[in-house]
């Protein structure tokens, strides 16, 4: 069981790995980084119920993800070709749309979750 327990811990290294990497390099994922944070702080400032919490919880976990996948398409397209070609493309704009719909929908979830407490404090 500990040989086990072991081996799945120490199969969370490349994805940390992975994860640590894209906050060094990428720029939209440390904008998001910095939303998540705002986030989590007006959740504790506002005393965020714990179903609140679950929602703006899955739409950062939902925002990040495709944050990421955005992030590996890209780095994997521009490895099977520099040059600019229209498939490559395609599977570009689709994975960034991929991210604009996740982001979009986080936004919607804040507003409905975070804009009637703060209309309460006015």
């Amino acid at each position: 069981m500990t040989r086990w327990l072991a081996s799945v811990l120490h199969s969370f290294g490349p994805a940390l790995a992975g994860l640590a990497w894209a906050l060094k390099t990428q720029r939209n994922l440390q904008v998001h980084a910095l939303a998540t944070m705002l986030a989590g702080g007006f959740g504790v400032w506002l005393q965020l119920a714990d179903w609140e919490w679950c929602v703006v919880l899955l739409a950062v976990g939902l925002v990040w993800a495709a944050e990421l996948l955005n992030t590996a398409l890209e780095v994997l397209a521009d490895r099977v070709s520099k040059e600019r070609e229209e498939p490559i493309r395609r599977v570009k704009d689709a994975a960034a749309a991929a991210v604009l719909v996740a982001a979009l929908a986080a936004l919607g979830v804040g507003l409905v979750v975070f804009l009637p407490k703060l209309w309460r404090l006015l």
